[in-house]
């Protein structure tokens, strides 16, 4: 990852990373050698699913600290201080018109990282996020849908957090 495209984090997720990685390192390693040890005490290994069941949990640990890491290697910092009440960026909710659904829905822009569209976080990657960025209120977005379909929405504000 650290040769791609750097991951836009906030620094509240940036923190998460880093918090994350320091109880992987400091606790949570210290748990999987203790797992394994306990159950290398059970005797012969190649019967043995407590063993397996710790190693299996060693190889998910260092996958994920790998990932996290890569993350923390190759990372952009969204300031979040420079998003202003006048245009979509990153940083900001924003409160549109769903004509399609004939709803106000409010979502907030993120970095790919962060997004959970389930609890209205969008990331600036996604086909609405990319079709947002830069609008101001007043404005009426059209994002193609991936059945080809086209959702318009007009924004009604923007508040910059």
């Amino acid at each position: 990852m650290a040769t791609g495209k750097p991951v836009k984090l906030t620094p509240a997720r940036l923190k998460e990373l880093q918090d994350e990685m320091t109880w992987m390192k400091t606790v949570r390693e210290k748990e999987v050698a203790e797992m394994i040890k306990e159950a290398r005490s059970f005797g012969d290994l190649s019967e043995n699913s407590e063993y397996d069941e710790a190693k299996d949990q060693q190889g998910k640990l260092f996958s994920r600290e790998a990932e996290v890491q890569a993350i923390l290697d190759n990372y952009v910092l969204i300031d979040e201080t420079v998003a202003d009440n006048d245009i979509v960026g990153i940083g900001v909710t924003v409160r549109v018109y769903d004509k399609t659904e004939e709803e106000e829905v409010e979502y907030r822009i993120v970095g790919s990282q962060e997004a959970d569209p389930m609890n209205g976080k969008i990331s600036e990657e996604s086909l609405f996020g990319k079709a947002i960025l830069g609008k101001r209120v007043g404005e009426i977005v059209k994002v193609e849908t991936l059945d080809g379909e086209v959702d318009e929405y007009e924004v009604l504000s923007i508040t910059a957090e």
